[in-house]
């Protein structure tokens, strides 16, 4: 049986992909309690691949990067999947997402970019899927990834 969260997902026409693999020393999510933490995540594809590449005010528009946040988001989505044991219906509430915009310097646009990843949110997970976050820009992200996106989620 579809969950609400799934259906929405259908409805979106989203296919989750295969949670990313850690890269280094850390593990893509911790569950404690009724949270969990999701390690940050880059707007890899469906085939494990970059999907964006480059500094927004350089080579990346402004509505390219939020197209890459949206991405982030999708694979948020899917990494709360796998910290549910594969029930997202057990997702209660998207409490807090932060995240980084590689930008140029003197670039003010990172509220709005992250809109991709809390519209998404929104759109998925309706009522709980707001939540607070913080929009930061910074010179460099790994593998030049114009956004990286974390979370904290309310479980069940």
């Amino acid at each position: 049986m579809t969950n609400i969260y799934e259906q929405r997902l259908a409805e979106l026409g989203i296919t989750l992909p295969e949670p990313a693999k850690p890269v280094a020393n850390y593990v893509p999510y911790v569950a404690s309690g009724t949270l969990v933490s999701i390690s940050g995540q880059i707007p890899l594809g469906a085939d494990g691949k970059l999907a964006y590449v480059g500094k927004v005010g350089q080579e990346v528009d402004e509505a390219t990067a939020v197209e890459a946040a949206r991405l982030c988001a999708v694979n948020i989505i899917a990494q709360a999947k796998a910290a549910c044991d594969g029930n997202l219906s057990r997702v209660r509430r998207i409490i807090k997402l932060g995240a980084f915009v590689n930008c140029t310097d003197g670039f003010g646009g990172q509220p709005a970019i992250v809109n991709g990843a809390s519209d998404l949110m929104v759109e998925v997970f309706g009522e709980e899927g707001k939540h607070s976050r913080s929009a930061v820009g910074t010179n460099a992200l790994p593998l030049n990834v114009p956004v990286e996106i974390d979370a904290l989620i309310e479980i069940s």
